[in-house]
């Protein structure tokens, strides 16, 4: 039985319009529904093949004191096309990832290229937990506790050189074990992009787990990123290889429509999708379903404290 996923409004962007509308703009596309169905909760059985807990201290000076999404939705309501356009198509098709054993290559316009796997990931800095506010850009969010470590720990082990000004992350693309990799709905496998002062921010966490325990393979497992003030696309999961550059990286959304997902895609309620206002998003999880009003769009998520010097000067219609 699947059941229907109530915090969204009639009103809301539907699965069928957001696929239809991109048909009409690009032949190959498929827009990622926005979802109304979910999968019953994802076996947690699947995450057998590595430790089911971790060992995380809270880091009080990053978190929010909100309300969390309850598990059962941050875990089967989730875009992540490699399994499919339906926000429940994760949750049902994951449990086929295999997260071990799993290495990143970290390589490019560093001193000490290296490849790491994610036991020695794992111990390379103290765990935290992090609650995070997540905005994704189809306007729907989340409150998030995730655990990891700023990504800054793994930049300063391999030393970039002064020539680097750009980091590109590639995620997994395997046909045998993502069937959304049969479909051309972005060119794969996905690549994500930050500035290097972006990647340096404390705020930008390199993760491992959500809830306190390893992250669900459906969630981007065994790593992936996390970046708070920007829009969800930009935390590029299930990671294989972090490229350091001079130049900036293409992105899979960028490439797949420049006018509607620029490179930094930063939370911005001034700054409207081409086809529908930014300045509201719905809570996910909101016990009062489609009675709940929408909240107020905050701008870079209201995390500007931390990072809007790092966009001073910048037309962020124009850098958007």
């Amino acid at each position: 039985m699947r059941f229907i996923d109530k915090t969204l409004s009639f009103g809301d962007i539907t699965p069928k319009t957001v696929f239809e509308n991109r048909r009409s703009l690009i032949k190959a596309a498929a827009a990622g529904s926005f979802g109304v169905a979910l999968a019953p909760w994802f076996s947690r059985e699947a995450l057998a093949a590595t430790p089911e807990k971790l060992s995380a201290t809270l880091n009080s000076a990053y978190s929010l004191k909100e309300e969390t999404t309850p598990y059962k939705y941050v875990t089967t309501y989730n875009n992540f096309y490699e399994f499919g356009t339906d926000k429940a198509d994760p949750a049902a098709s994951a449990g086929s990832l295999q997260t071990r054993p799993w290495t990143i290559s970290i390589e490019g316009l560093v001193k000490k290229p290296i490849t790491l796997d994610i036991d020695a990931l794992l111990k390379l800095a103290p765990m935290e937990e992090r609650i995070y506010r997540m905005r994704c850009v189809e306007g729907w969010s989340m409150v998030i506790p995730w655990d990891g470590y700023s990504l800054s720990k793994l930049i300063n082990k391999v030393e970039p050189l002064g020539s680097a000004k750009y980091v590109e992350f590639i995620s997994l693309a395997d046909r045998k074990k993502m069937p959304g990799l049969s479909s051309n709905v972005i060119d794969w496998p996905y690549r994500e992009g930050l500035r290097m002062d972006e990647a340096m921010n404390p705020l930008t966490l390199l993760t491992f787990g959500l809830y306190g325990e390893v992250l669900p393979k459906q969630n981007g497992a065994p790593v992936r990123i996390v970046v708070p003030w920007k829009y969800g696309f930009k935390s590029a999961k299930s990671i294989v290889k972090i490229r350091f550059t001079e130049e900036m990286p293409k992105t899979s959304w960028n490439m797949f429509d420049a006018r509607e997902y620029g490179f930094y895609s930063n939370v911005n309620p001034q700054v409207d999708h081409p086809r529908w206002s930014q300045a509201t998003e719905r809570r996910i999880g909101d016990a009062k379903g489609v009675f709940a009003p929408k909240i107020k769009t905050q701008m870079f998520n209201g995390y500007g404290d931390q990072v809007a010097s790092m966009y001073a000067g910048m037309d962020l219609k124009k850098y958007y």
